[in-house]
């Protein structure tokens, strides 16, 4: 019945297969004539498979004719037989299901269709392709359950559907029934149930990714020398293994994101290979016992989102001096006490994060001595005492943040050495003083939060040196004096804060063109946020693709786009220019001493605009019905406790949208003495 099938498949019956054929073997024969010494049956084949795709690149255009062993792309041949061994194709845009004729390939033993837009069910024939060792289909559109006859591949070593959001289903007990096979990834796929007994048996097996599926049970440990094992984003239970089968071969042990409990083991710190362990985002406890030593192989430790407590040991790796560690990532547990002082002798740290924890006392004076430090996250602790200056030797600093603590003293002038600094918080301490002028020197910065502090004085030129910002806070301190008509001129500026602070005089009538996200039109229907909610979130990951040695550091801004000044005692009017920004998404003016008219005539122009205050000013004359009516993406409205009028009750469709926008109008001017 099987031979009765592939020749069906193999050789199409007419009458509408049979010209497809002659095409095929007409195309044949121009090859073979060429001197391609071919087999004729196989380069059918590979036609077939060509025939149902789309190819806008024209990545297989050289399969058109000329020998089909050297001229055709991704095409490889047995140099005795002429048959074809290797059909690989990754990344060429190919998309369209595959042809049933593309399986006669007898011979072929590596596959390699990933990264492209190929579609339909994975193709149950692939079971007859016996010789295959490599079967790759990664990143493509295939979908449903993977096929029963692909346990017929005896000879498997490497099976990759990685990156198939829609194939998925049980995990099939047959592929623990693949003698030979050394790689296993179908890792983003649509999985669910329990590993298959015989996965834990697989003898030659060195990669096993299963991340980012469905998949429960306990995790238990490998008789397999694996080097690899990710088996993140599922909902996995049990607790840590301690793989004595992979102790001298683990690099990789990433079980992050699970259902993982209890504490972790001290024979995790035999895994003498391990260069990366991410246990993060589970439900592990208990403290950290000194005996949990790792070897100097270990790169990156991530334990964040856990609930471990205790104090962090101060000893992570067995000889500091020569620990490769560059990232260690403790955030989000409860260790409590004190940052141990050894943690600066790990000197080649680029990433430390102990955000989110319950620790005490200062930040280590030494905390310089990581001079390769690029991101440095201690917020969300009750640390005390003052920045130390030793930062300043930090130099290669990208994300420094200190938010949310109990630091006192200035800022340090030390600081303007950190030129390649991107964000700055230190918002939600107790810092005081005034702006250093040499934090001119950081001249890369783009996110600058100094919110809620003790700050004060005038603001001075230090900020106008730093020409990529695109969020500044300085709301909460005690700034004084005039707003700066710099301050609204930065051209990548997105969100502006100064509110709670004693500025007083006019809003500058700055040049508020010169923000492109002040000046964007409208676009997609877009989300408001609160300014003071999260205003931006990073990410640091170590890069796969280098030698392990390097972050790759990014980060999006959150916050909405918009201006705040409110709680202050500004006088004046509303500059003109302010109103019709038609990328601002809020706009707060409120609890000031401004006078005049809301200027309407520009209005509409606030496409954007979704939260707008005014409230507690003494603003007059006419509400600007129509403007606002035309602001259809606004959901927050705050004109009370001014001197408006206009609105005529039951005629005007305003106070029913914005309940309490307009209350006590009785002009009450506040007199600013």
């Amino acid at each position: 019945m099987e031979q009765k099938g592939i020749a069906s498949t193999c050789f199409p019956s007419p009458p509408l297969a049979l010209r497809r054929q002659f095409l095929l073997l007409l195309l044949v024969t121009v090859s073979l004539v060429a001197g391609d010494d071919a087999d004729a049956g196989d380069a059918g084949a590979l036609l077939a498979f060509r025939s149902r795709l789309a190819d806008p690149r024209g990545s297989l255009a050289s399969w058109d004719g000329g020998a089909v062993c050297t001229n055709w792309t991704g095409v490889a041949c047995e140099n005795r037989t002429g048959r074809v061994v290797r059909v690989e194709l990754p990344a060429l845009g190919l998309s369209g299901p595959i042809h049933p004729g593309f399986c006669c390939l007898p011979l072929l033993e590596s596959l390699v269709l990933s990264e492209n837009a190929l579609s339909g069910p994975v193709p149950s024939c692939f079971g007859r392709l016996r010789a295959l060792r490599r079967l790759d289909l990664a990143g493509n559109l295939f979908h449903g359950p993977l096929p029963p006859e692909l346990a017929g591949l005896r000879h498997l070593q490497e099976l990759v559907v990685a990156g198939n959001p829609e194939v998925g289903g049980p995990l099939p007990g047959w592929v623990g029934g693949f003698s030979q096979l050394r790689k296993l990834d179908l890792s983003s796929c649509s999985f669910q149930g329990e590993f298959p007994e015989g996965l834990f048996h697989l003898r030659y097996l060195s990669h096993l990714d299963l991340s980012g599926n469905r998949l429960a049970g306990e995790l238990r440990d490998f008789d397999s020398p694996l080097a690899v094992l990710r088996l993140a984003g599922n909902a996995l239970s049990g607790t840590i293994p301690c793989l004595p089968a992979a102790a001298r071969s683990l690099t990789v042990l990433d079980v992050s994101g699970n259902s993982v409990a209890g504490g972790i083991p001290t024979c995790v710190s035999r895994l003498r290979a391990l260069a990366e362990l991410n246990l993060s985002g589970n439900a592990l406890e208990y403290g950290l016992s000194p005996r949990l030593v790792f070897s100097g192989a270990l790169q990156m430790l991530d334990l964040s989102s856990n609930q471990l407590s205790g104090p962090i040991p101060p000893r992570i790796a067995g000889a500091p001096e020569k620990s490769g560690l560059i990232l260690l990532d403790l955030s989000r547990n409860l260790f409590s006490g004190e940052i141990p002082e050894e943690i600066v002798d790990l000197k080649s740290l680029l990433g430390l994060f102990l955000s989110h924890n319950q620790l005490s006392g200062e930040i280590p004076p030494a905390i310089g001595n990581l001079t390769y430090l690029q991101v440095l996250d201690l917020s969300h602790n009750s640390l005390s005492g003052s920045i130390p200056s030793s930062l300043g030797a930090c130099f290669q600093l990208w994300q420094l943040k200190l938010d949310h603590n109990n630091l006192s003293g200035a800022l340090r002038p030390e600081l303007d050495a950190l030129d390649s600094l991107r964000i700055l918080d230190v918002s939600g301490n107790r810092i005081s003083g005034e702006i250093p002028l040499p934090l001119a020197g950081c001249k890369s910065l783009e996110v600058v939060d100094l919110g809620s502090n003790e700050l004060a004085g005038e603001l001075n030129g230090a900020i106008s040196r730093w020409q990529n910002l695109r969020y500044l806070s300085l709301g909460g301190n005690g700034f004084s004096g005039d707003v700066p008509a710099w301050i609204f001129s930065f051209q990548y500026l997105r969100t502006v804060d100064l509110s709670g602070n004693r500025f007083g005089g006019l809003i500058p009538a700055g040049d508020f063109n010169v923000s492109v996200e002040f000046n964007r039109n409208p676009q997609g229907p877009g989300l408001y946020g609160d300014v003071r909610g999260e205003a931006y979130r990073t990410t640091a990951a170590v890069d796969p693709s280098g030698s392990g040695r390097e972050l790759v550091l990014s980060y999006d801004v959150l916050s909405p786009v918009g201006i705040d000044v409110s709680h202050n005692v500004l006088q004046g009017k509303i500059p003109d220019g302010l109103i019709g920004l038609g990328g601002l998404e809020f706009l707060n003016l409120s609890h000031n001493y401004l006078v005049g008219e809301i200027p309407a005539g520009s209005l509409q122009r606030m496409g954007s605009l979704r939260a707008l205050d005014l409230s507690h000013n003494s603003l007059s004359g006419q509400v600007p019905a129509a403007g606002i009516s035309g602001l259809r993406r606004l959901r927050e409205l705050n004109l009370s406790y001014n001197c408006l009028s206009g609105l005529v009750p039951g005629k005007e469709q305003l106070p029913s949208r914005f309940p309490g926008a307009f209350a006590d109008s009785s002009c009450k001017i506040d007199i600013l003495r």
